[in-house]
């Protein structure tokens, strides 16, 4: 058989595997394998052609329109907007919910700095809680005790995907009188009790950045779940003028007439964004795919002992946007994340935990231990994830991740 039928062959294999999504170089076969490739599905070139073309590069394009719309539709909350990041999401809850200097917003840890950046912009007082050591999540148990006078909102952090106890914190904030900011940036498709993450509090935060399930480069979305707060966001997202409200007619002239900022992407983003969103469910099932080999062909190594693999539960719906392992201690994740960067493999930890961090010190105050945040963030490494990852590939990381163990 020539190199041609064997090319040609090898080509047809990888579209029987990945039918929705195209590598930067088809014949390029990557000997190291990265945490994180950015994927496209197919028509984003086309789209951005399409924004060039129709001259609206701006916000608030036609592709801005579309996306929203879908949002609406795949999650059910109230309005989405699209936003140039979930960070810029996240200051502009901040900005809905009337977050002042001295008040005072619960939140894990274990997270991006994003999280507690949006409210200490504000002035306010990141009051960081524990998590759970399932889930990572919140511990809902653990609320209670950090609640002050100051106390204005909760901001859940969905970690990997996985849904937080919503049912529980909703119920606590709704008897406290309490807002609920659910940091969703990792959580597209994810469920708590069939309801979309991030429609569940008052206001959910999306991220669409290029190590997400469904990607623009950047990008983010704000959804409204409260349509007291529909309005005003529109307002803040386009500087603090009513042009919204002149473009739908509703005032014969826009002017500046709140606080805001400049949180719309461009089109082109928007143009990126919606090729994704026309191929999301392919994309999710890729994704699930790939996370479950992992869970199952690790499997072993969690009943000796050697490793644990993620929590699952039939009320969170996962996204298969992490797959983490959680060794025995800090020297074995170490050992383990050494052992397959030499192999080419690239699997990081992740957080530094913010109460621990510089600014986190400055800015914020904990409430309680934060052993199993400390604990978790020191034993936990991630596997690479990403939508064409090729079967082989993650084979020689599950692989890898079984020699380590048996030599250790």
């Amino acid at each position: 058989m020539s190199s041609g039928d064997n090319s040609s062959r090898t080509r047809a294999r990888r579209q029987e595997i990945f039918p929705v999504v195209a590598p930067c170089d088809p014949e390029a076969r990557i000997s190291r394998v990265p945490f994180n490739r950015p994927f496209v599905s197919g028509d984003e070139l086309r789209n951005i052609a399409e924004a060039i073309e129709r001259a609206h590069l701006s916000g608030n394009g036609v592709f801005t329109e579309r996306c929203e719309a879908w949002l609406e539709s795949a999650t059910r909350c109230t309005k989405a907007y699209l936003t140039h990041s979930c960070t810029a999401a996240l200051e502009m809850a901040a900005l809905l919910l009337d977050i002042r200097p001295g008040d005072e917003v619960i939140l894990p840890s274990f997270t991006f700095a994003s999280t507690a950046n949006a409210f200490v912009l504000r002035g306010a007082v990141p009051v960081f809680v524990d998590i759970r050591p399932d889930t990572l999540n919140l511990d809902e148990d653990k609320l209670e005790a950090a609640f002050t006078d100051r106390t204005k909102a909760i901001c859940v952090v969905h970690y990997a995907g996985v849904a937080a106890e919503m049912g529980a914190i909703m119920a606590l904030a709704d008897r406290r009188g309490l807002y609920v900011i659910e940091d969703a940036a990792q959580a597209h498709f994810s469920k708590f009790q069939d309801q979309a993450l991030g429609t569940i509090g008052h206001i959910g935060a999306l991220s669409f950045h290029e190590t997400k399930n469904l990607i623009s480069g950047e990008g983010g979305a704000l959804l409204i779940n409260d349509p007291a707060f529909v309005d005003r966001a529109a307002i803040l997202r386009e500087k603090g003028t009513n042009r919204s409200a002149f473009f739908q007619g509703r005032v014969d002239k826009y002017t500046w007439v709140d606080i805001g900022s400049s949180f719309l992407p461009s089109d082109i983003i928007a143009a990126f964004l919606w090729a994704q969103m026309q191929n999301a469910e392919q994309i999710a099932s890729r994704r699930l795919h790939l996370w479950e080999r992992y869970h199952a062909a690790l499997a072993p190594l969690e009943r000796e002992g050697i490793l644990r693999r993620p929590t699952t539960s039939a009320a969170a719906k996962g996204n298969g946007h992490i797959f983490y392992v959680i060794m025995r201690s800090a020297a074995e994740q170490e050992g383990l994340r050494r052992w397959l960067l030499d192999a080419e493999i690239e699997a990081p930890f992740h957080y530094v935990p913010l109460h621990s961090s510089p600014a986190g010190k400055v800015y914020g105050r904990t409430s309680g231990s934060m052993a199993v945040t400390d604990d978790m963030s020191s034993r936990l490494l991630r596997m690479p994830l990403w939508l064409g990852l090729e079967e082989d590939a993650q084979d020689r990381v599950i692989h890898e991740v079984f020699a380590y163990a048996r030599q250790a």
